[in-house]
């Protein structure tokens, strides 16, 4: 167990200078106990301290990182049950299994590698390529590893129970840190030795229960390898959810330490078809995979799960947005209409797309209402008419355009009369209320 917040109070500085971002110290203990503040917010605790303080401040689950460069999986360092609670900060990692002897796997890890997806203004994408020594040849496995690399810059993680075939496969792809999986209670010494001699993250797998497991755990890590993943060897949807839920409770509530690590998961195994592998997959993103292996590569499988794991992983206290500001949409002129909306960013996108699909090139100028929607801006008075003609003024519109009009959103009409008196003359004009609209209005009510 973890220390109390009185234990660390008594190895703070107790000066209460509140740059922490806390009113006093023992607050800023509880807070660390809680694992709801980092250490490091404190500028005046001693090494002393830091030292004594490590195991108390450091994160229930440990971060693990798979691969390096701008592409590496970071998993891990989740400190809450459910996202409301705070946020959830690193997203599971989508990776693409492929055997080792299929002839197809260079062109599964192309298409995997430049697979891109752009919703919201976000760029969405898978993670990484799992290639299974399913030939049981060392040879093989190491070729196939050269082959994934060659036609891919996704993290690897390297399956097979034979150490010897690990190590061939280790000495092509060590440099790009990818994980090993997996070391178990028959073959955990030779792994955790490779695990140590090529530097590269290690994953443990035990049937059993999560006493197992734990053992396992404590084995590997005593033995030197400090960056873990769990598969607690659970593949039902009960069981699977059972046991993920049961491993954050231990690590979150219990500080229990040999058990706070990211947890595999593999959505196929199991499942007798690709769709009721995504449900397995959706599951596994909500609660609680660090990464998520499938068997398919179906887009139209995989971007759902993106979708679904951006809509989680996203902080629920921070809507996501774009820069206020004046957007070009085409190519507008002068005479081109002027719309404005607000720097929500599903808002915008999904505007900007109607504008762009009704061939009308537009001016379209987006408010800063702190992220929110126009019914919701315009309710939390964020999106009223001082701000609209702040944002008019403050564009330079009236430098590129011949005319002074300009479209406001329908579900804002009642702003009109308020917005001309705050743009003399100016003609504010009412929109569609709803997106889909655009292109009819833009074609049949606007008039330069």
């Amino acid at each position: 167990m973890g220390l109390s917040g009185l234990d660390i109070y008594k190895l703070l500085p107790k000066t209460n200078c509140k740059e922490c971002g806390f009113p006093t110290c023992l607050a800023f203990a509880m807070k660390l106990a809680q694992k709801g503040a980092e250490l490091s917010a404190c500028p005046y605790v001693t090494e002393e301290a830091k030292t004594a303080l490590a195991a108390a401040s450091a994160p229930p689950i440990r971060l693990v990182t798979v691969g390096k460069g701008e592409r590496k999986i970071e998993v891990g360092n989740e400190v809450v049950l459910f996202r409301h609670d705070k946020t959830f900060y690193h997203q599971p990692g989508l990776v693409i299994r492929v055997k080792d002897n299929d002839p197809h796997l260079g062109d599964v890890a192309a298409q995997a590698s430049s697979y891109v997806v752009e919703r919201v203004g976000m760029k969405l994408t898978l993670d990484g390529i799992a290639i299974e020594n399913a030939s049981g040849d060392a040879a093989t496995f190491a070729k196939a590893v050269e082959t994934a690399k060659a036609n891919s810059t996704l993290p690897l993680v390297l399956m097979s129970s034979d150490a010897t075939a690990m190590e061939a496969a280790l000495k092509v792809a060590a440099a790009d840190k990818p994980l090993i999986y997996a070391a178990t209670p028959g073959n955990w010494s030779a792994f955790t030795e490779l695990a140590k001699s090529y530097a590269c993250p290690l994953a443990i797998r035990d049937s059993g229960d999560l006493s197992a497991l734990a053992t396992l755990a404590e084995n590997v890590t005593k033995a030197g390898v400090a960056d873990v993943m769990l598969d607690p060897g659970t593949r039902g949807l009960a069981e699977s959810l059972a046991t993920s839920v049961q491993l954050r409770r231990l690590a979150l509530k219990k500080n229990f330490r040999l058990l706070g690590f990211p947890i595999i998961a593999f959505a196929g195994e199991g499942a007798s078809s690709e769709e009721e592998e995504a449900i397995v997959a959706a599951q596994h993103i909500a609660k609680y995979a660090g990464i998520v292996v499938l068997d398919h590569f179906s887009p139209h499988v995989i971007y759902p799960l993106m979708t679904l794991r951006q809509n989680i992983y996203t902080d629920p206290q921070k809507p996501i947005q774009v820069s206020p500001g004046l957007y070009q949409v085409g190519e507008p002129k002068e005479n081109s209409p002027l719309l404005i909306t607000t720097n929500f960013s599903l808002t915008y996108f999904t505007v900007s797309g109607e504008v762009e699909g009704s061939g009308v090139p537009a001016w379209l100028l987006v408010a800063d209402a702190e992220g929110m929607s126009v019914l919701t801006a315009w309710a939390a008075g964020k999106f009223d008419a001082e701000k609209i003609a702040k944002t008019v003024k403050t564009s330079g519109i009236d430098e590129k355009i011949a005319h002074k009009k300009l479209v406001i959103p329908g579900y804002v009409a009642t702003l009109s009369g308020e917005t001309e008196e705050e743009l003399p003359g100016w003609q504010i004009m009412v929109g569609p209320r709803e997106a889909v609209d655009i292109t009819p209005y833009l074609k049949n009510v606007w008039k330069p």
